[in-house]
């Protein structure tokens, strides 16, 4: 996917089209998550309406935490599991955001330069 060591820097441009796509990947695995929270929390809670579904796993995923606090038993350990599972979403989009950047300072530095085992 990236250029290897041997290969020059790609061009500002190319970078920026590197973020990009960066950027919507990150942004559909961010809505992907907050779809699988409201599926999850409307099947769990099936009188919470729809708005305020989506305000809970928006703050869920944000960090907040849920505003309506699920009843059901099934619904308690879904809030569990989503919310361990928006803690990893969060770190995955971070990274998936922060990896051309990291890979085009490493490149340019020659940090990846080492002898081959």
């Amino acid at each position: 996917m990236y250029e290897s060591r041997t290969e020059a820097v790609i061009s500002p441009r190319q970078f920026r089209y590197r973020l990009m796509w960066h950027g919507l990947g990150a942004c559909l695995l961010l809505v992907g998550s907050i779809l699988f929270g409201v599926l999850g929390h409307l099947y769990f809670e099936p009188h919470i309406p729809l708005h305020d579904a989506i305000f809970n796993a928006t703050l869920l995923l944000g960090g907040v935490g849920p505003v309506i606090l699920p009843e059901s038993v099934g619904g308690k350990l879904f809030f569990a599991g989503y919310g361990l599972y928006v803690g990893l979403v969060f770190v995955a989009s971070i990274g998936l955001i922060l990896a051309p950047v990291a890979h085009r300072l490493l490149h340019r530095f020659h940090f990846d330069e080492g002898g081959d085992d």
